[in-house]
């Protein structure tokens, strides 16, 4: 996760460079339940409005939190499906309240209504994330559901009058990136604490459709208008949390942006990047699906490290013998292609390797969502030779390089 916010304020109330550090543990992204009412397009679960066998039960749930909380897991994010179709989720995110965890709720919005909003705000949740994917029929196109968009609304403004800390998650893609400038200001409009810019990863549903992904000119313009939008509203003392998330690129695009706007603050800048040190799958996030199943972080649910019946989580997270996860842990990771040769690695790290994998069958290749120029990075063709993808969709492939 690349926090905006966080360096828009360095600008003015700059902290310490210090060095990169790794938390105790990964935050834990937790699927338990696959069920939802909704079947979105970009789903990387691919859920449906169905029962899926073999979930963890509450027992079994209750016991893996004790393993988590031994791992010195700090964050939990109970996720689905749509976890609020889960009957025992109250119960379960209060047990993790109690245990001292950061809890926060990850939904469609559409079942946070007048009958569950008390039992919501009871619990305390640290944070209630709400998916929009644009403006009315935008929105509900994506979520193949008449009416998502203002249930999820009305789900959002309840949290609000709550006062419980609610954000925006927002996946861009080509069909949809229109309605960015409208999300933008309706969270400015309804009081909305974060706005969450996923680009698109090539999973579940997400990899069905990656034809349909940003190009390289339309995700530059996004990332602008969030920089901008988070500085003017920080300039007008309107502090919200701009994050964006599945394309550590933009760290670097900050920089750059910031050698423009604000070249006396690029130096501090950088080194906070460095800092900051970009793709942390597989290191600090994890992801437990299901059936209590784990995996580098939810994009990754075709690679299982173990399951949490059968072994404790930080068997399992600790355990090296897989692979991908021994390539995850390196800061910089050891790629190839453009991302090897790019002076920013140890910024970025390489960002998500699940396009590169799901495109060249390779991890460790080049991001091909990378919509910085050689020039921008640092490098040239000729100090790389890889199969290098020019643009989306991700269809065409030029050989490059010896």
């Amino acid at each position: 996760m690349f926090r905006i916010s966080q360096f828009i304020r360095e600008l003015d109330h700059p902290t310490p460079v210090a060095p990169r550090r790794n938390p105790p543990g990964p935050v834990v992204i937790w699927n338990l339940i696959r069920r939802c009412n909704l079947t979105c397009k970009h789903c990387y679960s691919i859920s449906a409005d169905t029962d899926f066998a073999g979930e963890l039960s509450t027992g079994e749930v209750f016991r893996v939190m004790g393993d988590l909380k031994a791992a010195r897991v700090p964050v939990l994010i109970l996720s689905g499906g749509e976890p609020l179709l889960r009957a025992d989720i109250f119960d379960i995110a209060r047990r993790a309240k109690e245990m001292g965890f950061y809890v926060a709720l990850s939904s469609n919005g559409t079942l946070i209504n007048e009958g569950n909003i008390d039992a919501i705000d009871d619990i305390g949740f640290d944070y209630v994330g709400v998916s929009l994917d644009g403006i009315a029929d935008t929105h509900d196109r994506f979520r193949r559901k008449a009416g998502a968009f203002d249930a999820s609304i009305a789900g959002i403004r309840l949290c609000v009058e709550r006062g419980i800390k609610v954000g925006v998650r927002y996946t861009m893609t080509e069909d949809n990136a229109h309605d960015l400038h409208g999300l933008l200001r309706l969270v400015e409009e309804e009081a909305i604490d974060k706005f969450y810019f996923s680009h698109l990863n090539y999973a579940g549903r997400g990899n069905k459709h990656r034809g349909d992904d940003a190009q390289h000119r339309t995700t530059r313009d996004a990332m602008e208008l969030l920089f901008e939008t988070c500085l003017e509203l920080h300039q007008r003392g309107i502090e919200k949390d701009f994050v964006t998330g599945n394309n550590d690129a933009d760290g670097v695009f900050l920089l750059h942006w910031v050698r423009r706007r604000f070249p006396q603050h690029a130096e501090h800048i950088e080194g906070k990047l460095r800092q900051w040190g970009g793709n942390a799958s597989g290191v600090n996030v994890a992801n437990i699906d299901n059936l209590g199943v784990v995996h580098p972080d939810t994009m990754w649910w075709h690679i299982p490290l173990g399951n949490v019946r059968e072994r404790a989580f930080g068997e399992i997270w600790n355990d090296l013998s897989n692979p991908l996860l021994v390539g995850l842990k390196p800061h910089p990771r050891k790629l190839e292609g453009r991302c090897g040769a790019c002076r920013y690695l140890d910024i970025c790290n390489g960002s998500s390797r699940v396009r590169a994998e799901q495109i060249t069958g390779n991890p460790w290749a080049e991001d091909p969502a990378c919509y910085l120029s050689d020039a921008e990075i640092g490098v040239d063709a000729a100090d790389y030779g890889s199969v290098r993808v020019l643009n989306t969709p991700w269809t065409r492939i030029e050989k490059v390089g010896s």
